[in-house]
C-alpha cells in the first residue's frame, strides 16, 4: 500500500503503473478484452478476379483442356487440407495430412515413461543460533554465545524403469557440515568439518499390480494403434476427394450436353416464332394470333431453362475448382476431354465384398479400435490386482572429518554397508474401481465389435445399392438414349410438317420439349454411371489402389531424445498423397462430343424442303455466358 500510494501522487502515468503492480499482486479479470479484428493477423488476400454470372457481359474465356487424370493430380497436389464434394460445392474433411504425423509423436510420449531420469539436487544451508552459556567471568554469570552451522548436501540419482515394471536406481548422497561455536575460547566437540556420505543400489519390482511386460508395453501398442486409425482416417478422406473429383469432373461434362441441349431448344422455339409472326403477316390460314402468343411463350421458357443451365454449368465447373483446390474463377474455361465409359461393367459381387471387408479404411479403423480395446483390457486385468512390490536396496557408508587435535581420520570403502530386503502389499478392499474399469472395458470390447459387425454390415448395404445403380443407370442411359434417338427423328419430322402447315405448333412445342429431355437425360444418367463405377471403388476401399495413388511420408529435422548437442533427426511431417497413375482416355475434343453433338446441330439446321430457305444456323454449345 506504501508503494501503491507513492505512486499515486506523479500523476496518471504513474497511477497505471500502481494499477499493473496491483493487478500482478491480486490478479482479476472485470472486462472483457476484446480486440478489434483490424489488430488481429492480416491474411494475404488471393488474386481472384470477379465470377462469371449469367447476367454477365460476353467475357472472352479461352478453352483449358482438362482430362479427369490432369483433374485428379492437381487435387492430390493442392490436398493439404482434404475436401470433399458437398452438393454443388465443396468443403473441408475436417483432416489434413499432417493429422497421422503430430498422432505419431504420442509414441515417442509413451515410450518416455521408459527414458532414465537423471537427478542432481545441491543445497548449501548456514544457519546461526544463539543461546545462554554459563560463564563464571561473566558479570551476571552467563553470556550469550551463538553456534554456526555451515552445511552443503548433493542428492544425486539415476533411476529407469524397465518393461517389466521393474523401477531400478543407484544414488549417492553427501553432506558436508562445519559448525562453528563463538565467541571462543569455546571449541566445538567432534568432527569438525564432517562429512557423511552414502552410495545406494536399489530395486523395485512389482509383482502383481504394474508388474508385467504386456501391461506396461500397453500404452506404447495404444499409441502405434492411434498412428494407424488417424492415418486410415486420414486416407478415407483422401478417398471420398477423389471419388468427389470424379463425380464433379462427370457432372461437369451433363452440365454442358444440358446447356447445348437447351440452346438448341432455344433455337429452334426462335424459329418457331419467326415462321408463325410470318405466317400472320402473310394471311396464312394455318396461322393465328394465338400461335404467335403460344410461340412467344414457349421460347421465353426454354430461354429461363437456357439460363438455369448456364447457371447450373458455372456452378459445376466452381464446384470442380473448388475440390481441387482452384482459385473460383479463372480466364481459361475448364473443358473436359476425358469421354465417359459408355459400356456395361462387369462386378464380381463376392470379390468386391472380399475386398470392401479387407481394405475400407472404415472398417480398419474399427478393427484398429478393437486391438487398442484389448490392449487396454490387459491394462484393466492389471489394475484389478492388489499391489504387491518386492523391493531390496544395499548402501554403503561413509564418514570422514578432522578431529579436535587437527587430525583426519575416516573410514575405508566398503567398511560399513546395509542391505534391505521387503515385501510391500497394498489393496482397498473389494477392489471396487479397479473391477469396475475391467467391466467397463469389457463392455466396451463388446461395443466395438458389434461397431465392427454393423460396420460390415452397412457396407454390404452400401455395396448391394452400387450394385443396383450400376445396373439401374445403364439400363436408364440406353434407354435414354434410344429415347434421344426417336425424339430426334419425330422432331425433324414435326419441324417439316409445320413448315408446310401440316401440323400444329403444340405438336412442334411437345418435340422440342422431348427432344432437349432426353438429351439432357442420355447424359445425366451416363454421368451417373460413371460415378457410381467410382462410389463403387470407393466402397470396397479400393479407389485410391485402382488410380495408382500412393502416400509418400514427408520428412523434417527437429529436436529429438538426444538434444541440441546432436544432429537433428528426421521425423514425419505429413503423409501426403503422390500422383496418381493415368487411368482414363484423353482426347484433344470435349468430352461431350460422344454424343455426336455436331451431327445432330448439323441435322436440326438443314432447310426445309417445303419452302426451300435455310433457316437461322444453330450456335454451337457455348456454356458459359
Amino acid at each position: 500500500m506504501v508503494v501503491l500510494t507513492a505512486l499515486l501522487v506523479y500523476g496518471g502515468s504513474s497511477a497505471v503503473r500502481a494499477e499493473g503492480i496491483f493487478e500482478t499482486v491480486v490478479p482479476e479479470q472485470r472486462h472483457l478484452m476484446i480486440r478489434d479484428p483490424s489488430q488481429m493477423q492480416q491474411i494475404p488476400l488471393p488474386d481472384v478476379p470477379a465470377p462469371v454470372t449469367v447476367a454477365s457481359p460476353n467475357v472472352e474465356r479461352d478453352p483449358r483442356n482438362l482430362s479427369l487424370d490432369e483433374a485428379l493430380c492437381i487435387a492430390l497436389a493442392n490436398s493439404e487440407v482434404i475436401r470433399v464434394l458437398a452438393g454443388t460445392g465443396a468443403s473441408s474433411s475436417g483432416s489434413t495430412i499432417y493429422d497421422p504425423a503430430i498422432t505419431n509423436t504420442q509414441i515417442d510420449t509413451a515410450r518416455a515413461a521408459f527414458d532414465p531420469v537423471l537427478r542432481a539436487d545441491n543445497l548449501f544451508d548456514q544457519a546461526e543460533t544463539p543461546g545462554a552459556v554459563a560463564d563464571a567471568t561473566a558479570p551476571h554469570g552467563y553470556r550469550i554465545g551463538g553456534t554456526k552451522s555451515e552445511s552443503y548436501s548433493l542428492d544425486f540419482g539415476l533411476s529407469k524403469q524397465f518393461v517389466t515394471g521393474a523401477v531400478a536406481s543407484v544414488g549417492s548422497q553427501a553432506l558436508d557440515t562445519r559448525t562453528t561455536i563463538f565467541p571462543p575460547p569455546v571449541a566445538t566437540t567432534g568432527l569438525n568439518p564432517l562429512l557423511n556420505s552414502t552410495v545406494s543400489l536399489g530395486i523395485t519390482q512389482p509383482l502383481l499390480q504394474g508388474g508385467g511386460i504386456a501391461t506396461n508395453l500397453a500404452p506404447i501398442q495404444i499409441a502405434r494403434l492411434n498412428t494407424e486409425r488417424s492415418f486410415f482416417q486420414m486416407k478415407n478422406n483422401v478417398q471420398q476427394m477423389v471419388r468427389g473429383v470424379i463425380e464433379a469432373y462427370w457432372l461437369l461434362v451433363a452440365a454442358r450436353v444440358d446447356v447445348w441441349a437447351r440452346q438448341q431448344q432455344v433455337a429452334q422455339g426462335r424459329e418457331v416464332l419467326l415462321r408463325a409472326e410470318a405466317g400472320v403477316k402473310t394471311g396464312m390460314a394455318s396461322f393465328s394470333v394465338g400461335d404467335v402468343a403460344q410461340a412467344r411463350t414457349s421460347l421465353a421458357g426454354f430461354q429461363a431453362s437456357l439460363i438455369t443451365a448456364q447457371a447450373d454449368l458455372l456452378q459445376r465447373e466452381a464446384a470442380l475448382r473448388n475440390i481441387l483446390g482452384l482459385p473460383p474463377v479463372d480466364r481459361p474455361q475448364m473443358v473436359p476431354v476425358t469421354p465417359p465409359r459408355t459400356s456395361r461393367y462387369e462386378v464380381a459381387w463376392e470379390e468386391v465384398l472380399r475386398m470392401a471387408s479387407e481394405y475400407r479404411p472404415d472398417l480398419i479403423e474399427l478393427k484398429l479400435v478393437l486391438e487398442a480395446d484389448q490392449q487396454q483390457l490387459v491394462q484393466a486385468n492389471n489394475s484389478a490386482l492388489p499391489q504387491l512390490d518386492a523391493t531390496a536396496s544395499y548402501r554403503w557408508n561413509g564418514m570422514e572429518g578432522r578431529t579436535p587435535d587437527m587430525y583426519y581420520i575416516g573410514t575405508e570403502p566398503g567398511e560399513f554397508a546395509g542391505w534391505t530386503l521387503g515385501v510391500n502389499f497394498s489393496v482397498p478392499l473389494g477392489l471396487r474401481a479397479g473391477r469396475a474399469q475391467l467391466r467397463d472395458t469389457e463392455l466396451l470390447i463388446m461395443r466395438d465389435r458389434a461397431n465392427l459387425r454393423q460396420g460390415l454390415h452397412n457396407a454390404s448395404h452400401l455395396l448391394a445399392t452400387n450394385y443396383r445403380n450400376l445396373d439401374r443407370y445403364y439400363e436408364q442411359y440406353k434407354t435414354y438414349q434410344e429415347a434421344h434417338k426417336a425424339a430426334q427423328i419425330n422432331l425433324e419430322y414435326q419441324l417439316a410438317a409445320y413448315r408446310t402447315g401440316r401440323s400444329i405448333f403444340l405438336n412442334v412445342l411437345q418435340a422440342i420439349i422431348d427432344w432437349g429431355n432426353s438429351a439432357a437425360s442420355e447424359a445425366g444418367t451416363l454421368a451417373l454411371y460413371n460415378t457410381e463405377l467410382a462410389n463403387l471403388q470407393a466402397q470396397s476401399g479400393m479407389i485410391l489402389e485402382a488410380h495408382g495413388i500412393r502416400f509418400v511420408e514427408e520428412r523434417y529435422c527437429s529436436i529429438g531424445p538426444m538434444g541440441r548437442l546432436f544432429p537433428d533427426r528426421r521425423y514425419p511431417e505429413a503423409m501426403q498423397p503422390g500422383p496418381n497413375r493415368p487411368q482414363y482416355e484423353t482426347t484433344d475434343k470435349p468430352a461431350e462430343d460422344i454424343f455426336d453433338l455436331s451431327e445432330v446441330r448439323d441435322r436440326l439446321a438443314k432447310p426445309s424442303k417445303a419452302d426451300g430457305k435455310k433457316p437461322e444456323a444453330i450456335p454451337s454449345p457455348q456454356p458459359s455466358p
